[in-house]
């Protein structure tokens, strides 16, 4: 870290990932902190420096006593022990101890009280709820939802011509032909143990999963405007059943509640979808197979005026995020659930759904929000019916016929689209940047959410471009105006606005 880096972070305050002490004097205080970055993102610890991001500065005997027990905390007081590593920065007001702490590996870290500490906004807070502490297992990946046994759960509760049509269907032999009743077939398949199916088997090939577990359906709702706290709705259904019969009912739900629009067809045609049904299909899928099951809440769809949102319990996995997601990258989650949904679901398991639904409908905004524990999908809707087709790689989709940089224009001028932070880091640009570059122009010290919330539109709008698209991950990748953008900065600093 720079010291310009510093004043930066300094001038933003705390968050979750910036941490600002005075001093430690307390090792087991050091280590709740170190413990708490390390079982939620990771993040910086800085040393010298008060709450109100104001540098007090620290002596050279001040570093060297931090030093050793900043060693001794993180080897000693917390399990399994971390590796932090600290740098120093010379400032006027003496130093500051820059201590980076990255995500762990192997959650959750526990203080020598065996108390467990996560970040909570610019604090940390102790983790005593259930489901956090099966969350924290989960990442470090020592236990799966889908693999728990289901409390109360029998074999007569799972539908058994189910499950001998999948094993025939999969294996190319009768149930009969092996000997083996229900239980040992889910067993050997690895959907119960001891007797009991696991979530999965239920899921599955329950006769009805939501008696055991309520909380795993689907509401769906659709509204007449485009505000949630709508007093009206048009349609609203409570989706139950084993996951291919939610997944059938949703689809059926989403598209008699979208429009259909005629589009170089005949005049007694049905009409094609106004979103391609093709993304519904992956966006769907994903949800029910990638959702986090130890979160007991619905998913949700609702559909508005302007557009549909799909929102499924559990953020993403710690190595994930949304660009990430975009280019294919993905974490099995439910391991068990997706070897079998394969053979049950239009599944394919290779990480490619979402990829292909931003192939086929590129409005689609990805949003991992963290703090409210959910991952929300947005599509745009069309916007006047009749007129409109879905867009291709090349066009971006409101209105028929209308290029990527015209869609880009219109929407902009329509002020529906960009946020002020948006409009600030186009004026801002002047050539070919990197992220942090572009981070600094909107004041953001958060990269992954300068993506999400910032970048990410600019770039499905079709106003900002990567220089190097083939390699989006690659070091070198600077992003710059496309010609739609160009037209909009010059449009913001025109004397007629």
């Amino acid at each position: 870290m720079t010291l310009a880096e510093l004043h930066q972070i300094l001038a933003c305050g705390e968050d979750s990932r910036h941490q600002f002490k005075r001093d430690f004097n307390n090792i087991d205080a050091l280590a709740g902190e170190l413990a708490a970055f390390a079982n939620t993102s990771g993040g910086y610890l800085l040393i010298g420096v008060e709450d109100s991001g104001e540098v007090s500065g620290l002596n050279s005997a001040d570093v060297a006593r931090l030093n050793q027990l900043l060693s001794n905390a993180a080897s000693q007081n917390i399990r399994p022990a971390i590796n932090p590593l600290s740098s120093n920065l010379q400032t006027e007001q003496g130093l500051v101890i820059v201590v980076t702490v990255e995500a762990g590996l192997n959650k959750p870290y526990v203080d020598n009280q065996g108390r467990i500490w996560v970040k909570n906004g610019a604090d940390k807070r102790r983790v005593t709820a259930r489901e956090e502490l099966q969350r924290l297992f989960q990442q470090a990946g020592l236990v799966c939802a889908d693999a728990v046994p289901v409390a109360g759960c029998t074999v007569q509760d799972i539908d058994a011509k189910a499950i001998g049509e999948y094993f025939e269907r999969r294996f190319r032999q009768s149930p009969d032909q092996t000997g083996f009743d229900t239980i040992r077939i889910l067993e050997n398949l690895g959907l119960a143990s001891g007797g009991t199916p696991n979530l999965a088997g239920l899921l599955l090939f329950g006769k009805a999963p939501q008696r055991l577990c309520p909380a795993f359906d689907i509401k769906a709702v659709a509204f007449p405007g485009t505000e949630l706290h709508d007093r009206h709705y048009l349609d609203s259904e409570d989706i139950d059943g084993n996951l291919q019969e939610q997944y059938r009912r949703s689809l059926a739900f989403i598209k008699r509640n979208l429009r259909h629009v005629q589009h170089q067809q005949g005049f007694n045609s049905l009409g094609q979808l106004e979103v391609p049904e093709e993304v519904f299909e992956e966006l769907l899928v994903n949800a029910l197979i990638h959702r986090d099951y130890f979160v007991s809440a619905s998913i949700r769809i609702m559909i508005f005026a302007d557009r549909i949102e799909l929102i499924s319990p559990g953020h993403l996995p710690d190595v994930l995020d949304t660009e990430k997601i975009r280019f294919g990258l993905s974490n099995r989650r439910n391991p068990t659930l997706t070897s079998h949904a394969v053979h049950i679901l239009p599944y394919r398991g290779l990480g490619t759904g979402i990829p292909r639904a931003i192939d086929a409908w590129p409005m689609i905004t990805l949003d991992d929000d963290r703090q409210g524990n959910q991952f929300k999908v947005v599509i745009q809707r069309a916007v006047e019916s009749g007129t409109l087709s879905g867009p291709s790689r090349d066009q971006v989709g409101t209105k028929s016929g209308l290029s990527r940089d015209q869609v880009g224009t219109e929407r902009v001028r329509e002020g529906k689209s960009l946020q002020q932070e948006q409009l600030t880091l186009l004026s801002n640009m002047t050539g070919a940047h990197t992220v942090p570059e572009l981070m600094t122009f909107v004041g953001r010290n958060n990269r992954s959410k300068f993506r999400e919330l910032v970048l990410s539109p600019l770039l499905t709008l079709g106003m900002v471009e990567m220089t190097i698209p083939d390699k989006p991950n690659s070091s070198k990748q600077r992003y710059r105006l496309t010609a739609v953008g160009q037209t909009l900065k010059a449009e913001q600093h025109s004397p007629d606005d």
